[in-house]
């Protein structure tokens, strides 16, 4: 017979209390890491149409607005075309570039040039780089179809209900869709792999064709980088139907926060106010 101590069942009912009546409710707990404790200060007026914020390590939401919506999420779709890529692909294999991909942001990748997928994640991550993206996918077994459909498998996967990939980068398309709630969900399993989460730290980089004849210098758009305490990635996005999107790491005295914000008119302005309410609103306690 299972024997629970007072502090055991303490804890059980902080939880449940939590869990069904406090704006902070968890979406689960996957551990007895350190709990947030709402000070019930009121979230700050953001112009995004879509919020989603999680304490990562609890896996706590601390906020959401209209966060399941399904909407396009522009180039933030590049956090699962990173995924699938880096689970796939060695990162010293070589992809040779099969033709131009002149649509939206690039780096003006040439064809017949060779380049290998550790400095394509550079491109896909930092400046957001479409033709990085397209040529990943197309290195895939099967294409650029089948890469598409390894996007969706990880998202069913990973029991997403509300996005669904018709392309690697993120351009606009009927049917390609997600929502601020699975987007910072795809980013906690991003951020899952050491080479990832640095990448999307970077502010600056260069790469090169594996033959060192042409050379790219990346220059990363995240203005909360390098200049908000704490900051450590995650993506941007924008497109005309999508409006600005941002996801965002922040690591503050030992705790992790995934701010997910989608259709914003000014996403550094919005995730600045509210990361400074999600550390000042919050406190984390020990469980027992």
């Amino acid at each position: 017979m299972l024997v629970f101590s007072l502090l055991g069942l303490l804890y059980l009912s902080v939880w449940f209390i939590n869990r069904h009546f406090n704006s902070a409710s968890p979406s689960q707990v996957t551990s007895l890491a350190p709990l947030p404790v709402s000070a019930g200060l009121p979230p700050p007026g953001v112009t995004a149409k879509h919020v989603f914020i999680l304490d990562r390590n609890s896996d706590y939401v601390l906020f959401q607005k209209d966060a399941d919506s399904e909407i396009y999420p522009a180039s933030i779709t590049k956090i699962m075309t990173a995924i699938v890529a880096y689970e796939h692909f060695s990162l010293d294999t070589v992809i040779t570039v099969d033709r131009t991909y002149p649509e939206g942001v690039d780096i003006s990748l040439s064809p017949g040039e060779k380049i290998k997928v550790s400095d394509l994640l550079y491109a896909l991550l930092v400046p957001s780089a479409n033709d990085a993206a397209e040529v990943l996918a197309s290195g895939f077994p099967g294409g650029r179809e089948a890469f598409v459909a390894a996007m969706n498998q990880q998202a069913a996967d990973m029991h997403l209900r509300h996005t669904h990939f018709l392309n690697p980068t993120g351009l606009d398309q009927e049917g390609h869709y997600s929502s601020a709630a699975d987007l910072a969900r795809i980013a906690d399993k991003l951020l899952s792999f050491p080479y990832l989460a640095k990448i999307v730290s970077t502010e600056n980089a260069v790469i090169s064709s594996t033959d060192y004849s042409t050379t790219h210098s990346l220059s990363n758009v995240n203005q909360l980088l390098g200049r908000i305490d704490g900051v450590v990635g995650v993506k941007t996005g924008f497109t005309d139907l999508a409006g600005q999107s941002l996801v965002t790491l922040v690591k503050r005295d030992g705790h992790e926060v995934i701010l997910s914000l989608l259709g914003s008119t000014d996403r550094f302005g919005d995730t600045e106010k509210l990361i400074n309410w999600a550390f000042t609103a919050f406190t984390w306690s020990e469980n027992p």
